[in-house]
C-alpha cells in the first residue's frame, strides 16, 4: 500500500491515512450574541466537504477557550455549552465518513481583535470600536505598529486562561472531537511566552528556557488531565520565528534547537505528535527552497527525539507528500491551502499514486 494512506494509530486512534487537514481560520461565526462563536452552515460545509474526499484527520480553525482569545470576532469558540451542540453535528458526520474530527484549542493574545483578513487586511479592532477589546500577553509589547499595546498577564489571569484549555478540552470531547490540538505557534499566546522576543517577564514565566516553558507545560498539564487515556493530545509549534536565521534581522527568537528541546518535554508530559509549522518573518530564501520549507523541522524532531511529527506548509503534490511520509520524514502531513483549492485531494491523490480513501455510499453506482 502506498504509505500515504496507511491508517495510523496513536494511542487507541486509528486515522485512516496520512493526509491531514490543517487549521484555517474562517472569520466565518457570529461576532457577538448567543451565536457568538458557533459553527454553522458554512463550517459544516467547508468541514464536511473534505471528509467527503477522503482526509484522514480534519483540524479545526484556531477554537477560542475564551471569546478574548479569538484573533477576530469571528472566529469559532469552545467557551460554552451552546457551541458544543453546534459541533456536535459537524463531527458526527466527519465520523460517518470515516474521517477522524479534532480541534485545534487557542488563546490568540496579543494578536486578538482584529479585522477578517479580507477587510482592511486583518487590521487591528481597536478597544471600544466595532466589536474589539484589549487583548493581553505575557508583556505589554504590541504584535505589530499598529496594535493595541496588550494587558500583561498577572500570574492570577495565567492560571485562569490554563483552566480555559482545561474546560475547553472537555467541551470539545463532549462535542466528539477525537484529537484535541493545543494551539503554540504562529504567534498566539502560548508561542508569546515560549520566545523572547514578545516575553520579557522577570517572573516564575520568563527570563530562562524554562520560565519561558512554563505556561506551555502547564496548559499540557490541564489538557492532558481531562482528556481521555486513550485519545492523542497534538501540540502545533512554530520551529522557529525566523529571527535567528535572518541577518537582517538582530531580534532573539525561538529557535529549531529550542523546539526539539521543548518537543521532549511535551512527549514526556503525554503530547503523542508535534505539528511542525513556523511562523514570524519567513526569509524569501527558505520560501525558495520549496519543496522543503518546513519538513527539516519536523524531520530534525523526529530525528532527535523519536516523538512523531507531521510536516505542513506548501506540500501540494501527491509525489511530494508520498516522499515525505515514506522516508520517514514525517509520519503524516498537513495540508492547507491545497485543500481549499481542491476539496478532494486525498482522493485524486489516492487514484494517482495507487492509494485507497473511503468513499460516500452515495458516490458508489453499481
Amino acid at each position: 500500500m502506498t504509505t500515504l494512506f496507511e491508517p495510523y494509530t496513536l494511542r487507541s486512534l486509528t486515522i485512516p491515512n496520512r493526509v491531514w487537514m490543517a487549521a484555517m481560520c474562517q472569520y466565518s461565526a457570529a461576532p457577538d450574541g448567543p451565536e457568538a462563536g458557533m459553527p454553522n452552515d458554512w463550517h459544516f460545509a467547508h468541514l464536511s466537504a473534505r471528509a467527503a474526499g477522503g482526509t484522514g484527520l480534519i483540524i479545526t480553525e484556531a477554537t477560542a477557550v475564551a471569546a478574548e482569545g479569538r484573533i477576530s470576532p469571528y472566529d469559532l469558540g469552545i467557551w460554552n455549552d451552546t457551541q458544543v451542540a453546534a459541533f456536535r453535528r459537524i463531527t458526527d458526520f466527519l465520523k460517518s465518513q470515516g474521517t477522524v474530527p479534532g480541534i485545534q484549542l487557542a488563546h490568540a493574545g496579543r494578536k486578538a481583535s482584529t479585522e477578517r483578513t479580507w477587510v482592511d487586511r486583518g487590521a487591528p479592532i481597536p478597544p471600544g470600536e466595532g466589536h474589539g477589546w484589549t487583548p493581553v500577553g505575557p508583556s505589554p509589547v504590541p504584535f505589530a505598529e499598529s496594535s493595541t499595546t496588550p494587558a500583561e498577564l498577572t500570574t492570577d489571569e495565567i492560571a485562569e486562561i490554563v483552566r480555559q484549555f482545561a474546560d475547553g478540552a472537555r467541551r470539545a470531547l463532549a462535542a466528539g472531537f477525537q484529537v484535541a490540538e493545543i494551539h503554540g505557534a504562529h504567534g498566539y499566546l502560548i508561542h508569546q511566552f515560549l520566545s523572547p522576543y514578545s516575553n520579557r517577564r522577570t517572573d516564575a514565566y520568563g527570563g530562562s528556557f524554562e520560565g519561558r516553558t512554563r505556561f506551555a507545560l502547564e496548559v499540557v498539564d490541564a489538557v492532558r488531565s481531562v482528556w481521555p487515556e486513550e485519545l492523542p493530545v497534538f501540540f502545533r509549534t512554530s520551529a522557529t520565528d525566523w529571527l535567528a536565521e535572518n541577518a537582517d534581522d538582530d531580534r532573539e527568537g525561538w529557535t529549531g534547537e529550542d523546539t526539539v528541546r521543548f518537543a521532549k518535554e511535551l512527549h514526556a508530559r503525554g503530547v503523542d505528535l508535534l505539528d511542525v509549522s513556523t511562523g514570524g518573518n519567513v526569509p524569501d530564501a527558505r520560501i525558495e527552497a520549496a519543496p522543503d520549507y518546513q519538513v527539516p523541522y519536523a524531520e530534525q524532531v523526529r530525528t532527535a527525539t523519536g516523538m512523531p511529527v507531521a510536516a505542513v506548509g506548501l506540500i501540494t503534490d501527491p509525489e511530494q507528500a508520498q516522499a515525505i511520509v515514506a522516508s520517514g520524514r514525517a509520519d503524516a502531513v498537513l495540508l492547507g491551502r491545497e485543500l481549499l483549492r481542491d476539496p478532494y485531494w486525498a482522493r485524486h491523490a489516492a487514484r494517482k499514486l495507487g492509494g485507497e480513501v473511503a468513499t460516500p455510499v452515495q458516490y458508489h453506482r453499481a
